[in-house]
């Protein structure tokens, strides 16, 4: 019986190997997404080498960073940046990464650009979740402007995202946007978009982290002394949540530029801990890179190594019989010998000296 088979084209070949182009090493990490990088870092020619500034949100598991980047030819210049375990001395009792929390850190970021540059622009003080975009002055400077730089998260409605963006349009930059993924907008038809400010509001006070702490304390209560341990360690309730991000705001715009504890270092409360986990990181880190050789280098390698060698030195054996030298030890010990014979009466004193006879 026969089978016939179809023709299978062979796409991986030899000449596609050869030809084939390694990804950047960031790419390959999955860390820089260079299609939208280009877009985002391109500059019109006729602006020659005018700066063009990026609003940089990235989230870890403990904290929220907002930076302010504009790129040169060979690096990347960091303008300013604020981070949520800063807001710890302006008054965030329990440092978290919640809607809330990169709302805050948006709004210490452009308070912070402003008071650097001298602008006057104050933005935002009344916050009710509406869509807000600041005004340039009719005198004066203009805003200072950025582009939201999101990297490699998705811009699904209500991300944490459009939180640190928010803080930063209502702290006074200009960040262009729209309010189609702020929390509570939906499709309304195929065009139009139905927005829910007071929903927004909630989100950006941790009213919603309020109304699940209520739920999950009536429901389950030792979960919820599992899942806010700190809060409950801190005196954070459902009850005064709002009043504590409303006074965290206040603080931020009477002073963006707190100076962090002389003992507070990160995450830790003291310099001794943190040196101890920065040597037990470098501990950990440290590893020996082992080069890979071919045999010819082996070879020589190990031709090095025999030559470095401190050859043994050769032990020169005692010589026999009359005519054979004699070092000076031994012919101290040979007339020490003889003294010591005559000494003792064994041999007569004529025998010693007697020569001996050659054969």
């Amino acid at each position: 019986m026969f089978v016939l088979q179809g023709f299978v084209k062979v796409i991986k070949n030899k000449a596609y190997f050869k030809r084939f182009q390694v990804k950047f090493r960031r790419r390959r990490e999955c860390k820089t997404d260079y299609y939208a990088r280009q877009r985002l870092i391109t500059q019109d020619k006729n602006k020659y080498k005018t700066p063009k500034y990026r609003l940089v949100v990235r989230f870890t598991n403990r904290d929220v960073i907002v930076q302010i980047f504009s790129s040169d030819l060979t690096h990347d210049v960091c303008l300013a940046a604020a981070y949520s375990h800063e807001l710890a001395a302006l008054g965030l009792k329990s440092t978290n990464t919640n809607y809330a929390t990169a709302y805050a850190t948006g709004l210490l970021l452009a308070r912070r650009v402003n008071k650097k540059l001298g602008l006057s622009y104050e933005g935002n003080s009344k916050v009710d979740g509406e869509d807000f975009n600041v005004e340039a002055n009719e005198e004066g400077p203009k805003p200072f402007k950025a582009i939201l730089d999101v990297g490699l998260r998705r811009t699904t409605t209500g991300s944490r995202l459009f939180g640190a963006l928010k803080g930063a349009c209502d702290g006074g930059i200009d960040v262009p946007h729209n309010d189609h993924r702020f929390p509570g907008s939906k499709r309304d038809g195929k065009k139009d978009w139905a927005t829910d400010p007071k929903k927004h509001r909630e989100y950006i006070f941790g009213l919603h982290v309020a109304s699940y702490m209520k739920n999950l304390k009536a429901n389950n209560e030792e979960e919820y002394k599992r899942k806010f341990s700190s809060y409950i360690k801190a005196g954070v309730t459902a009850e005064n949540i709002e009043k504590m991000y409303k006074d965290l705001h206040a603080n931020i715009r009477k002073n963006p530029e707190s100076k962090r504890d002389e003992k507070a270092v990160g995450y830790f409360s003291d310099k001794k801990r943190a040196a101890a986990k920065k040597a037990a990181d470098k501990k950990k880190s440290v590893k020996v890179a082992v080069p890979f050789l071919t045999k010819k280098e082996k070879a020589i390698q190990k031709k090095r190594e025999n030559a470095t060698k401190k050859a043994p030195k050769k032990v020169r054996p005692e010589h026999k019989g009359t005519t054979a030298k004699r070092s000076n030890a031994q012919r101290h010990n040979r007339v020490a010998q003889m003294l010591g014979n005559l000494y003792k009466g064994e041999k007569p004193i004529d025998d010693i000296l007697k020569p001996k006879a050659r054969d």
